[in-house]
């Protein structure tokens, strides 16, 4: 009998958020628990929640084999929160991290290779099967959609924005409607992470962004403006 990983998942990725307890083995998990949390309030309740799930399940922080953070794409402010909490959660007690994608979450919740996501700005973040390869992820506008070669048959989603979207570019698609991915979903996936010894290092991990921050748009565009204001005085 395979050893069962004992694994906690964070997603503080979306409008709102959750984090699980559960043990995987051979591909079956065995749900110990689970808190969603409200959007805007993950650096207060998120450490709070974990620990309340630790507790009913009468295990510690060092029992676990892994821990699983969602880490985007999504808010820039929830995904920070969570790939900070689970660097702090891990670094005391040297437990493995792994880092999945919420789209990567939102397949397996629908049981498809494809998924989107609400972008805002009238994009989506979207996972796509590629034949003979490794899925790609990439933030898509209308035009970048109407310039692909090619649309997967089923696409998951979970929202109405990305949905309306694609229905607009892509009529012929399927779209598999399903509610928001939940911090469980990424047990099963993380589980199998761990044990092809895909974990991260700490210093290294970070957001799943796929967009730049507000500040670093804006930032570049007031940048740029000023040179070339002071290129028309000089």
């Amino acid at each position: 009998m395979p050893h069962a990983l004992l694994l906690l998942a964070l997603d503080t990725c979306g409008p709102s958020g959750s984090v699980a307890l559960g043990r995987v083995a051979e591909g079956r998990l065995e749900l110990l628990g689970q808190k969603e949390l409200a959007g805007r309030s993950y650096a207060a309740t998120l450490i709070a929640a974990v620990a309340e799930l630790l507790d009913s399940a009468r295990h510690d922080i060092g029992s676990l084999d892994g821990i699983v953070v969602v880490n985007g794409p999504g808010s820039f402010t929830g995904v920070r929160v969570g790939v900070s909490a689970a660097k702090g959660l891990a670094q005391g007690a040297e437990i493995p991290v792994v880092a999945l994608s919420r789209l990567e979450a939102l397949t397996h919740k629908a049981g498809v290779a494809s998924a989107a996501l609400d972008a805002h700005r009238g994009e989506i973040y979207l996972r796509l099967e590629r034949s003979g390869e490794a899925p790609v992820e990439l933030l898509a506008g209308l035009e970048e959609l109407a310039a692909m070669p090619a649309a997967p048959a089923r696409i998951a989603v979970c929202d109405d924005a990305a949905a309306a979207l694609l229905a607009r570019l892509w009529p012929q698609i399927e779209l598999l409607r399903t509610p928001p991915p939940l911090a469980s979903e990424a047990l099963v996936p993380g589980a199998e992470l761990l044990a092809a010894g895909r974990a991260v290092d700490l210093a290294l991990l970070d957001g799943h962004y796929l967009r730049r921050s507000d500040a670093e748009i804006f930032g570049n565009d007031l940048a740029a403006q000023a040179a070339r204001a002071e290129a028309q005085r000089a």
